[in-house]
């Protein structure tokens, strides 16, 4: 087990305190439908967690972030996640979180004043229109369609993307798009701009993101060639800077979510009375804890570990690979079992349960099929020399 220092108990304990007593009371605001929580209740959150010191801690302290550690965000993101609205609160759900990352470290001087700054003080949201609907690009990005065309000094970008999420609101977007030689760049833009075309929001499983998920259309959208993000060609290079440490996070913050699902289930097995004795009592009943004591251990101690790789300096991509499967099916298996604990009342949206049920079927999909992650750890793992 992975011992933690006195800052890192500390800034647990910080957190805990701050979801338990200014984020949970908000869960059933309800200034929130199925695509997410509106502006209104999201600038709410966000001022408290800018009073408590713990808005968008993750980005540099140059752009105004705490420059937090991957081991900190480990520890600190898993409480966050303990409530739904804890990651809009701090500004570290998806894909803004992931969308700071890339920023810090590829965008030019004059692009983190324009667009990240706002972002990291909670003024903005952002989106990530990389996914694609048939014959387009999904797990496997290469097969991109959205094409970037040069005309004098402004690149024409037109295509269609899906389930892009926090598209609705979002201040800017991040585009993917392929080139005339075949690779990839990157492009900044507004959303507020001739060419820029929210279709529509698509009502998805889950309502825990921000805007929800969205489908956009680019009709000969012009974008500057100054707002091309980093170098012209390297898109699936940056795509992959981006992906591992978000990819973690994910984990970090669903982790908590499951704890929040088996602590609710933990407590109604201790209070439940059932055929002559506490709920819990029942062998069936107490297997069930225990496996979830099992799986919420396995994931947050592979978490951790993919933390201190990060943090040594290493890309991370395989091992982020091998932790996004492990937390997605163990987190799943937890709530899934808290579930069945619960009873009908799960399947209500009288418990907070029924919604981190429904929230979490996507994570086995988002950031990659964890079919897509096996083959890939596969693909490694034979090209390893013994």
């Amino acid at each position: 087990m992975i011992t933690l220092s006195d800052d890192l108990l500390a800034l647990q304990q910080q957190v805990k305190d701050f979801i338990a007593k200014e984020i949970i009371p908000f869960e059933r605001d309800p200034r929130q439908d199925s695509h997410g929580p509106s502006k209104q209740l999201r600038d709410d959150l966000v001022s408290r967690a800018k009073s408590a010191k713990l808005l968008t801690p993750h980005a540099s302290t140059q752009m105004g972030g705490l420059g937090w550690s991957h081991m900190q965000k480990a520890i600190a993101f898993e409480q966050a996640g303990y409530s739904p609205l804890g990651p809009i609160a701090m500004n570290i759900h998806a894909p803004d979180e992931g969308n700071v990352h890339l920023l810090d470290l590829v965008a030019s001087e004059a692009q983190k004043e324009r667009w990240l700054r706002d972002m990291v003080n909670g003024k903005t949201r952002s989106c990530f229109a990389m996914t694609e609907p048939s014959p387009g690009a999904g797990s496997d990005p290469s097969m991109l369609q959205t094409t970037a065309v040069l005309e004098g000094d402004d690149y024409v970008i037109n295509g269609r993307k899906w389930l892009i999420t926090g598209a609705d609101g979002a201040a800017f977007a991040i585009i993917m798009a392929k080139m005339e030689d075949g690779s990839a760049s990157m492009f900044l833009t507004d959303t507020d701009v001739p060419g820029f075309i929210l279709e529509r929001n698509m009502n998805a499983m889950d309502s825990c993101f921000a805007g929800g998920h969205g489908v956009l259309t680019f009709d000969n959208l012009r974008v500057p060639k100054e707002n091309v993000l980093g170098e012209i060609g390297k898109g699936f290079k940056y795509a992959q800077v981006r992906l591992a440490p978000a990819r973690l996070t994910h984990c970090m913050r669903w982790l908590g979510q499951a704890q929040r699902a088996h602590d609710i289930a933990t407590q109604y097995a201790r209070e439940r009375q059932s055929f002559g004795k506490r709920l819990g009592d029942h062998q069936g009943v107490g297997f069930m804890l225990a496996d979830n004591e099992m799986d919420l251990l396995n994931t947050r101690l592979a978490v951790h570990y993919c933390a201190q790789v990060l943090d040594a300096g290493e890309r991370g991509n395989y091992e982020s690979s091998l932790v996004k499967v492990i937390s997605s099916e163990g987190i799943w298996r937890v709530i899934d079992r808290s579930a069945q604990i619960l009873g009908g009342q799960a399947m209500t949206d009288e418990s907070i349960v029924c919604k981190i049920f429904q929230d979490a079927r996507g994570f086995r999909i988002y950031d990659g099929a964890n079919e897509v992650h096996r083959m890939s750890i596969a693909r490694k793992l034979l090209g390893k020399k013994d």
